[in-house]
């Protein structure tokens, strides 16, 4: 294994010091990890839910927030469809929970064991027929053209909210509300299909709650500079920057209607940072008889925001938290501008206490798609997993998890204990999503519904059963096509797995392909025919994007998507021949970076003298939560000392417990898969040694004890 420490610039790591108020080896880190902009940056620090993205910044919300508005009004049916999985089960219920407690006649479905995954033909004709006028897809839809077409037909409206990968055909829904749409302005691509849902109940949220909805507001400043004045404009719409505008002015050079002001002022609602000295202002430019009715909202910003009162925007912009995150120089309409956001959602109260239940879902379907744990998602789930524990803000019980998740907590011993994304992707999404894979995905649903907690406790012990029974199964499926699949990776040049079978079930066919491409280290494909129809989940590895691959089988498909390195496809049964040729000729094409020697990559190198617990804590939790694209810090040491060296293993002994000394502190360390290297002396008791490591906690009766995780070791030069 190569060792890899990107060298960094030590005058820019002092300018990010001096900059965010961090220390020199949190800004190294920084620069390793490539989290150089304001934006980056301020994802890493700040995790106040105001700082997350505004819902109205996605086209069309205001569309589907109005129409569902209507809908409410009107007293129609409305049925929320969402896909089986965690994320598309947590979408399904927060969005059809919040529309319930809005006063809507309000129904949910997903796929039953042996639907077909996505909004069915079959779903859309019985809601029609039931009189039903508005369906909104969660965590599905963005492939269902046909379907929503029919729903047109039958005078159903569809708001689509989703999260795969677009087609170039869109359905024709009245709204489509994805992140990667190739037009959508919403500037984060990588929430989950509950974290889109979310946004729909918060844009929802500020509809009903706030005065200011779909009202045109414009803010406007004036600023000398020089023998001139700037007067800037911005409009906005549910807090969202619609227009801005900038000019430069000489007093008494020209007239009022020569500039853009009143044509972008007209018929908007005018928001001023002190009124009086703004008016004085525009006075002096066109003179006394300028009349511009404005409102002076410094005084009600500065009640709600005491550290600003009676302050000028431009001692303001120097104790703005958010300025400090800004690439470019902020001026004081910029200011003035997020702290108009700030007071509204402060005043308005916005952010509730159900907003924290929200963030429970939003979390488990984040992580449970193994969405980039990047910009916003940093915030969903550290405020969800904060929500979830015991000292949490949950209106569920004045405190920690909600119903559903709180009795799976407890039934997996998580509950009252701490817990990070590895045990939640680990052990409670699992259990979750083991209704689907075993064909009852609805109990998993009605967890999440169900009010009575004698029930809830009875369906959180049946999901328990049934991951039980899940991976005993996920294991005899692996051990009986074990040969057909390494004579298909044969088959197709060792650059794909193809197996089919009757043992494989749909509701296994993604975990055996995952396992299947960890085990060959290609990509893989696992499918099952049911009747006239079979089914196939997709797994990737080597960084090999399968669009191309769904693409040019794309033809012999009822439908596909998914992810760049996940995703799944159905055919008629009459096409399975066909595809299997198809995919021998794909495996021809496919084209993996070169094989070179496994690097791992250094953080930071830390001196013994740095290998303080509580001061590595600090570190590592600042870059917390780790997961998806945001991998636990890696650091290096040198010259530490093995005092203990003992194997351990359930049925074979194959990993390493050690205790590491750095001459201060003693370190227990686990090294998994190492047996060998001891075995064949490549380190052991009373030798020095370089290693990388990351850190944890490892919990007993509420006391932490660090431990490092050991990634590679070597004896010291």
């Amino acid at each position: 294994m190569r060792w890899e420490k990107k060298a960094i610039d030590r005058e820019r790591a002092k300018e990010i010091c001096a900059k965010y108020g961090c220390d020199m080896l949190t800004a190294s880190v920084m620069l390793r990890r490539g989290i150089v902009t304001g934006e980056a940056a301020k994802f890493l620090f700040e995790d106040d839910l105001r700082h997350m993205r505004n819902p109205f910044d996605f086209p069309g919300m205001e569309d589907a927030v109005e129409r569902i508005l209507a809908a409410k009004d009107e007293g129609e049916k409305v049925l929320v469809f969402g896909d089986s999985d965690v994320d598309g089960i947590t979408g399904t219920a927060l969005l059809s929970q919040y529309l319930g407690e809005m006063g809507l006649d309000v129904s949910w479905r997903i796929p039953g064991g042996d639907d077909p995954y996505g909004l069915s033909m079959e779903a859309v004709e019985s809601f029609a027929e039931n009189y039903g006028t508005l369906i909104i897809t969660v965590d599905c839809g963005i492939s269902r053209i046909a379907e929503v077409r029919r729903a047109a037909e039958l005078s159903v409206d569809v708001i689509v909210t989703d999260h795969h990968e677009p087609q170039e055909e869109l359905p024709p829904a009245l709204v489509i509300l994805n992140p990667k749409l190739r037009d959508t302005t919403y500037p984060f691509k990588g929430l989950s299909g509950c974290a889109v849902a979310y946004k729909l109940a918060c844009a929802l949220r500020f509809a009903q709650k706030s005065d200011l909805y779909a009202q045109p507001v414009c803010l406007i400043n004036t600023r000398p500079v020089n023998d001139a004045w700037i007067v800037e404009a911005t409009r906005m719409r549910n807090l969202s920057v619609t227009a801005t505008i900038t000019e430069t002015i000489v007093p008494g050079m020209v007239s009022i209607g020569e500039t853009r002001l009143p044509e972008f002022l007209e018929g908007q609602q005018i928001f001023a940072w002190d009124a009086p000295q703004q008016k004085r202002a525009l006075a002096k430019l066109f003179g006394a008889g300028v009349e511009i009715e404005m409102l002076d909202v410094a005084p009600e910003i500065g009640k709600e925001i005491p550290q600003i009162a009676g302050k000028s925007l431009l001692r303001v912009k120097e104790l703005s938290t958010i300025a400090k995150y800004s690439d470019e120089q902020m001026s004081e309409l910029d200011v003035f501008v997020n702290l108009f956001r700030s007071f509204i959602w402060k005043r308005e109260k916005i952010l509730s206490a159900d907003e924290n239940n929200d963030l429970q879902f939003a979390a488990l379907g984040t992580i449970a798609d193994i969405m980039p744990l990047r910009d916003e998602n940093r915030i969903i789930v550290k405020a969800g997993l904060k929500s979830m524990a015991p000292d949490g803000e949950s209106s569920s019980r004045g405190g920690g998890a909600r119903p559903g998740i709180r009795e799976l907590l407890e039934k997996l011993k998580l509950a009252g204990s701490h817990f990070d994304v590895k045990e939640i992707s680990w052990r409670l999404c699992p259990t979750i999503n083991a209704a689907r894979r075993m064909g009852s995905p609805e109990k998993a649903a009605n967890l999440f519904f169900e009010e009575d907690p004698v029930k809830r406790e009875r369906l959180a012990q049946e999901l328990m059963d049934l991951n039980a029974k899940r991976k005993l199964h996920e294991e005899e499926v692996l051990e009986k096509i074990e040969n057909a699949a390494r004579e298909s990776f044969e088959a197709h040049d060792e650059k794909l797995v193809f197996v089919c079978g009757d043992e494989i079930s749909r509701g296994v066919a993604g975990l055996v392909a995952q396992r299947l491409s960890r085990r060959f280290n290609a990509p893989a494909i696992a499918a099952s025919c049911v009747g006239d129809t079979c089914s196939g989940s997709i797994r990737s590895a080597r960084g090999y994007v399968i669009g191309g691959m769904l693409e040019q089988c794309a033809d012999l498909f009822i439908d596909a998507g998914g992810h760049d390195f996940a995703g799944g496809f159905s055919l008629a049964r009459e096409n399975w021949d066909a595809l299997a040729q198809r995919l021998k000729m794909v495996a021809r094409g496919i084209e993996f970076p070169e094989d070179t020697e496994q690097s791992i990559s250094i953080d930071a190198e830390l001196p013994l003298d740095y290998l303080v617990p509580e001061r590595l804590f600090k570190l590592i939790d600042q870059f917390a939560p780790y997961g998806s694209e945001n991998a636990p810090l890696i650091f290096l040491s040198k010259n530490l000392l093995i005092e203990e060296i003992n194997f351990i293993g359930k049925t074979e002994a194959k990993h390493l417990k050690m205790v590491l000394a750095d001459g201060k502190h003693k370190w227990p360390a686990l090294f998994w898969d190492a047996a060998s290297k001891v075995v064949h002396r490549e380190f052991g008791k009373g030798d020095r040694v370089d290693a990388l490591f990351s850190i944890s906690r490892d919990w007993y009766k509420g006391q932490a004890t660090p431990q490092m995780m050991i990634s590679d070791l070597k004896r010291s030069a």
